[in-house]
């Protein structure tokens, strides 16, 4: 546990982490495009450092590090990797502070549960101790701590270490191909026929406490008058339902880290469809003239496709199948699920329900499961060579590359 001097200082150095962000953006917009360089960037920072006073309690080593993190934000956007960097508002984002330098951190495992870690300007930090580090006489040239970061979200504080190793360059794997459907009744259907599930995230008495706690929190703000600042009751409520909110999400991440780790050792090829995911969860409320339909329900939709997380899954499974010798690749998604898998007779009339597909084909008539149809079509489609760029052993890349803005050129 953190002694609340500590978690002061922590606290000052995040906050002071942010408003070198933004500082570091002002700068950038008001600079012409020849001053846009690291150097004058730096020159900017030194200088504020001197200049506003509680920056100081900044190290230097983070400060550099905000500044090497906001040119590969512009280098992220001008690849088309990312949208262009902004200013970070206090509320809506996640403290966190870096040490760049290993070194700085001198780690020791005290025993088997807790190790000590040194904080610049904070001091000699206790953590809890999950997972193997390599420190001490496990250290090496090829294998060692470069860095760290210390994060503060909704469940409590945590420390990320980077560790640089040497990994061997798998073998290629020789497991059998396999095509996947994603849903939201039935998360991941494989071709072969397997499937993988999982519950609610929140069990019924912390779905209740989270509705509970988001109307009260919607009756606190209806008594706020305009301008007010919101009230540190008001504040705890937020508290308490980001606090259950992420509990979820980080149960659902620990299930797509298992469920990935799984198929990416059994299969050694794996093909899944190319979703444009932000097309698909688009609001159908319309405009006053055109008022959409059904809008309610498309709202419940789009918040299940956006709980399922499907572009997480799919860049799990990039990185994996690579390190693990296999390959992932991407197919068109039209027509999978309304395609018969038993002779290609395709028709919107083939599903009939969520889970039942019959071939309307008089000649064929085969009826199975809606889900392991699609994912057999989807393999299908990459075994006729329709396959789109192989996404393993490289980023995958959200929108196509475009020209650098002239202003940051």
């Amino acid at each position: 546990m953190l002694s609340p001097a500590e978690a002061l200082r922590i606290d000052g150095q995040a906050h002071a982490a942010r408003t070198m962000w933004n500082l570091l953006h002002a700068w950038w917009q008001m600079m012409p495009k020849e001053k846009r360089t690291l150097g004058h960037a730096d020159a900017a920072v030194r200088q504020a450092r001197k200049d506003i006073g509680f920056l100081a309690v900044l190290p230097a080593q983070a400060a550099q590090a905000v500044l090497k993190t906001y040119f590969q934000a512009w280098k992220n956007c001008w690849e088309g990797r990312a949208d262009a960097p902004n200013f970070k508002g206090r509320l809506r984002t996640v403290m966190s502070v870096d040490v760049p330098q290993g070194r700085d951190l001198n780690i020791v495992r005290v025993h088997r549960r807790w190790g000590m870690a040194n904080i610049p300007k904070v001091g000699r930090l206790r953590f809890r101790w999950t997972k193997d580090l390599p420190v001490g006489k496990h250290a090496g040239v090829e294998n060692r701590i470069t860095g760290a970061r210390l994060v503060k979200d909704a469940l409590g504080r945590h420390i990320a270490f980077r560790v640089r190793s040497v990994e061997v360059k798998p073998e290629p794997h020789q497991g059998p191909e396999v095509g996947i459907d994603v849903g939201v009744t039935v998360p991941l259907a494989l071709s072969d026929g397997e499937t993988y599930e999982h519950g609610e995230w929140l069990t019924e008495k912390e779905k209740a406490r989270l509705l509970h706690l988001e109307r009260r929190a919607a009756q606190r703000k209806q008594h706020r008058k305009p301008g007010e600042r919101t009230s540190r009751r008001l504040h705890r409520t937020y508290d308490q339902i980001a606090g259950l909110r992420a509990k979820a999400k980080r149960r659902a991440l620990d299930w797509q880290r298992r469920t990935t780790t799984a198929i990416a050792r059994t299969y050694g090829t794996v093909v899944v469809e190319a979703l444009t995911i932000t097309n698909m969860v688009k609001s159908a409320r319309g405009t006053i003239e055109e008022p959409g339909k059904n809008v309610a329900r498309k709202s419940g939709l789009n918040r299940s496709i956006s709980g399922e997380a499907w572009g997480r899954t799919v860049t799990m499974l990039t990185y994996k199948t690579a390190r693990l010798g296999g390959t992932l690749h991407k197919v068109p998604a039209p027509g999978t699920s309304r395609r018969c898998s038993a002779c290609g007779f395709t028709t919107p009339g083939n599903r009939e329900s969520q889970a039942v597909f019959v071939c309307k084909n008089p000649d064929c008539g085969w009826s199975g499961n809606a889900d392991h149809n699609a994912a057999r079509n989807v393999l299908h489609l990459y075994r006729m060579g329709l396959a789109l760029i192989p996404a393993a052993g490289r980023a995958v890349v959200r929108r196509a590359k475009r020209v650098k803005p002239a202003a940051a050129r």
